[in-house]
């Protein structure tokens, strides 16, 4: 009874179009998330984005389909949720969005944003397939107007937090006197230091050095090279390491 039934569906060419349009509109929208993270190389970028979008769009149409296939009964009363079955994508997009998501060495987290996107990506099949067409376009225009035209620019002319940007460095020097030069030098040069830690590493010779990890921040439109190159020219500095995020 029930393959009679989805046979008759899919002998139904009124609603090809429909679907087609649907999964097309789903593929487009996730065209333009997927090619905006491969111009910033992003680990996931077009096909992935291309790949959840058609498949959330595909699951959420044969998700309300199919509640409408399933025949009533008069001894049972038979409810299904139309979106039960797009409702576990969203859910289920959560673990390809957490791949995503990086910790480094020095605290720093990395694609949050990648990992959002993959969820949007998620949502905007889903929209699609249950029929919100300029819904899901509006919020794809207004997720890249923020990304790509907001965000910049807060980053030149907002206030000093968002203006600022952070670079990890890792410094050794001989003496522990030092410590507080260093410290005194990145004050000089209006940098900001928002994580310090301090260790002794003994080398080969038995001999005492101390490392400072740092996490400085900076509105300063100062080229990284030039940066590494003044720290390079202090006498008590014995190597240096930055960190470009």
């Amino acid at each position: 009874m029930k393959v009679g039934i989805v046979l008759e569906w899919i002998a139904d060419e009124a609603m090809y179009p429909e679907v087609l349009i649907k999964i097309t509109l789903a593929l487009l929208l996730s065209l333009i998330i997927g090619v905006e993270r491969e111009i910033k190389k992003k680990p996931i970028g077009l096909k992935t984005s291309a790949v959840i979008a058609t498949f959330s769009c595909l699951l959420t149409i044969v998700s309300i389909e199919s509640a409408y296939l399933v025949p009533a009964r008069n001894d049972i009363n038979v409810t299904m949720d139309p979106l039960r079955l797009a409702a576990q994508v969203v859910s289920g997009i959560g673990f390809l969005g957490a791949g995503a998501i990086l910790r480094k060495d020095n605290d720093t987290i990395t694609g949050l944003t990648t990992a959002a996107m993959i969820w949007g990506a998620a949502s905007i099949g889903i929209a699609v397939g249950a029929g919100f067409y300029i819904e899901a376009a509006f919020a794809v225009i207004s997720v890249m107007f923020v990304v790509e035209v907001l965000a910049p620019i807060l980053s030149k002319f907002g206030p000093k937090r968002l203006r600022s940007k952070e670079v990890p460095c890792t410094i050794i020097l001989a003496d522990k006197s030092n410590i507080a030069d260093v410290i005194a030098y990145f004050d000089e040069i209006k940098m900001t230091v928002e994580h310090m830690k301090i260790r002794q590493i003994i080398n080969k010779d038995k001999l005492i050095k101390h490392e400072m990890e740092l996490r400085l921040s900076t509105t300063s439109e100062k080229p990284i090279i030039q940066f590494y190159n003044d720290l390079d020219a202090l006498p008590y500095i014995e190597s240096i390491e930055i960190e470009i995020i």
